[in-house]
């Protein structure tokens, strides 16, 4: 696949289009589109190549529909390695199955692939594209909340990601992390191990 082509580009976004109507609701659906625009916006900010980020971001969550039972058997049959938290939250599988479902459908490359795997818990690897669609995921238009806590987090994190991308997964790490703890669910080491680097990270460039 040639990033730089634009005509191919746009035939393979309509592909995984079609595609994304046969798999997902329409509220889904409707994301994923929100998100592509998103991650399109803070790629020409950050210096990103737009077409791979808007290829991303359409499709990162086409594995989010599929039922408990349905991943499980994905991850089993294609020998994906999962840990007892995936397995016990089964929601957090959709990113390395989307991954490898746009692998072998869509020829992602490892880096596209790598930026789906890691787009819902973070990841101590990710580069500026994984962060773009970490951050355009949770920040795109359509993204609305009933709690005016979480509604208010939304406006600032919107306003972080054009200032400072790192800044902005910080805040949506240390965000998904409290509302996990409110409910009491288990908490992904990765999303922990990121936001500590983050810091360090921060800390280390102040000396």
């Amino acid at each position: 696949m040639d990033l730089e082509n634009d005509e191919e580009v746009e035939q393979l976004l309509k592909k995984i289009e079609e595609n994304l109507k046969e798999k997902l609701s329409e509220k889904r659906y409707n994301h994923s589109i929100g998100v592509m625009k998103k991650a399109e916006e803070l790629a020409k900010i950050y210096g990103e190549n737009t077409n791979k980020a808007k290829l991303v971001g359409i499709a990162h969550d086409i594995a989010k529909e599929m039922s408990k039972e349905e991943k499980l058997e994905y991850v089993k049959n294609c020998n994906i390695e999962i840990d007892e938290i995936e397995r016990n939250n089964t929601g957090l599988l959709h990113g390395k199955i989307g991954a490898d479902i746009c692998k072998k459908e869509y020829e992602f490359s490892k880096e596209m692939q790598d930026a789906i795997k890691y787009h819902t818990t973070g990841n101590i690897d990710m580069d500026i594209l994984a962060k773009i669609i970490f951050v355009a995921d949770k920040i795109e238009e359509t993204r609305k909340y009933k709690n005016e806590k979480k509604e208010n987090e939304l406006k600032i994190a919107r306003e972080m990601a054009v200032n400072d991308l790192e800044e902005a997964v910080l805040y949506l790490i240390d965000s998904s992390i409290e509302y996990t703890i409110q409910k009491k669910e288990l908490i992904h080491p990765d999303s922990i191990n990121t936001r500590n680097k983050i810091i360090i990270n921060s800390r280390l460039k102040k000396v």
